[in-house]
């Protein structure tokens, strides 16, 4: 199989059912605050929702500070009361529905993702695909990487979330209720995990957790520790891991800190700071979009699950040890991604710091980047 850069099949538009991209949707792409408009207009097109977004509010979004007032108006219209959640269930057809007409236009013309290296990527069979995670802003490293897989595959691709992208208040107040369910994202908890595993699909996983986003900009090439629940799920359901490196996620949100402590008592997975913010203050619908950037995924060879499983009581460390070991071999690649881009003098320059303040923001490891010996981490991180 060759490279795909960005090449993503049009939807059969002989459905008269389909959603169909108008002058308001290619503006509403291009123009920040319109992109929460082109998410729930998508939704309504397809699904009843009475208490969502109507006209009005769409159009107070893209004014400064119309937000706050179209949430107004919804909230009395909804009789002082949040949007009703009810019990979603995961739906293929309208997953791909809103892969080839809403994240596919904007991966191809905003992010110009491309999945590289797809020679490495199994024809059929489940997988547990494994990719670094940054940027600390709305996943679209996770939805790209599901949308070019699922194409690439013709199969169905079920991201692991965090729990607050399915119950945190903004969230639902942004997006549709069960938005995340429906699109087949699965909880960062055990038991989802393993439903999801049994179901023999292709699951989208960060080793990193939410330690990814987390790390800010300025360690945004520092892979964090790796949890070894995944390595542990393949043993036992003996399905292969796809390790994919992406490049270009760190600046879905440039030059961001995170306040953690202030995370933490909002409930938030975290809480960046940057210029954008100022942005964000006066057009808070840009909370689903992200700096533009370009998206490169690269596939990496598949890990088999070993051949006779290790010993019970030596399984949790031996997982541990090949969770770290995979991230090493990731943090090479990025490493060897930014000895080849980074090649003028100012950019070698850059490269150097950039490196020297890499390894002095480690904390001390062995060669498998194990990090602490004491113990092994708390399983499924939520990305």
């Amino acid at each position: 199989m060759n490279d795909s850069e960005g090449d993503f099949p049009k939807r059969d538009r002989s459905n008269s059912n389909s959603y169909r991209f108008t002058w308001f949707d290619w503006f509403c792409l291009w123009y920040p605050p319109g992109w929460l408009i082109l998410f729930n207009r998508h939704w309504q097109h397809y699904h009843a929702d009475p208490d969502g977004w109507n006209w009005l509010e769409y159009g107070l979004f893209l004014i400064p500070g119309g937000f706050y007032l179209a949430l107004l108006l919804r909230w009395l219209r909804l009789g002082c009361r949040s949007p009703r959640c009810g019990d979603c269930q995961f739906e293929p057809n309208y997953q791909s529905a809103f892969r080839d007409e809403v994240l596919a236009p904007i991966l191809k013309y905003y992010f110009r993702a491309s999945l590289q290296q797809i020679e490495n990527l199994p024809e059929k069979g489940p997988l547990i695909v494994a990719m670094n995670h940054a940027g600390m802003s709305f996943p679209w490293d996770f939805l790209g990487l599901a949308c070019l897989l699922s194409q690439a595959r013709s199969s169905v691709v079920q991201p692991l979330a965090g729990v607050s992208l399915f119950e945190h208040p903004w969230v639902k107040w942004w997006l549709p209720p069960g938005w995340s369910q429906v699109l087949g994202g699965v909880r960062a908890q055990l038991e989802d995990f393993e439903a999801a595993l049994d179901c023999q699909t292709i699951v989208l996983y960060a080793p990193e957790g939410l330690r990814g986003p987390r790390k800010g900009w300025k360690k945004r090439y520092q892979l964090e520790t790796f949890d070894p629940s995944f390595i542990q799920l393949s043993d036992r359901y003996r399905i292969p891991i796809l390790p994919v490196v992406c490049l270009g996620n760190e600046s879905l949100h440039p030059w961001a800190v995170n306040l953690k402590s202030l995370a933490r008592r909002l409930n938030l997975p975290f809480l960046p700071v940057s210029f954008l913010m100022l942005a964000f203050i006066v057009f808070p619908s840009m909370g689903v979009w992200a700096s533009r950037s370009r998206l490169h995924y690269y596939v990496q060879p598949l890990y088999q699950p070993p051949d006779p499983r290790p010993p019970p009581r030596q399984g949790r460390w031996a997982a541990y040890r090949q969770a770290q070991l995979l991230r090493s071999k990731m943090q090479s690649q990025i490493n060897d991604w930014l000895k080849k881009t980074l090649r003028s003098p100012e950019s070698d320059r850059k490269a150097k710091s950039l490196a020297i303040e890499i390894y002095q923001l480690s904390p001390p490891s062995d060669s498998l980047g194990c990090r602490n010996k004491s113990r092994p981490p708390h399983p499924i991180p939520c990305p």
